[in-house]
């Protein structure tokens, strides 16, 4: 097998769970093949680049191997590999959500009854 329809693909290297979800995220252009917005019947071949946008954030994998079955997930990891620039990219965005965490402030623990109260009057306006 020297190509593969894309969105196959992407559901064998178990980035997408089911294959319409594939499917739609072709359609939808979050999935681009070579920095071209792709269709889903386009095929993929070994070396080609394919960037993936989900919510959790953008990769961009070289493909290293074609398979039209979902296998288990080191399996899967066979199939592409991803580019360092993506590594890095993912990295530097954890790090930029941790420090947006640490800067909100956390209460200690549940209010008591005076806190509480003082809550609700500062909420409502109310004494």
């Amino acid at each position: 097998m020297d190509a593969l329809r894309i969105d196959k693909w992407l559901w064998a290297a178990r980035f997408f769970r089911h294959r319409p979800l594939a499917t739609e995220a072709v359609r939808g252009g979050r999935v681009q093949v070579n920095g071209a917005r792709v269709r889903p019947s386009r095929e993929v071949r070994v070396g080609d680049r394919v960037r993936i946008t989900r919510d959790d954030g953008r990769i961009e994998v070289e493909v290293r191997g074609l398979d039209d079955r979902r296998g288990p997930a080191p399996q899967a990891r066979q199939l592409y590999a991803e580019t360092p620039r993506s590594v890095a990219m993912r990295e530097h965005e954890r790090e930029q959500q941790q420090l947006a965490r640490q800067a909100v402030p956390r209460p200690q623990g549940r209010p008591d009854r005076r806190q509480r109260r003082a809550l609700i009057r500062n909420k409502t306006g109310s004494v």
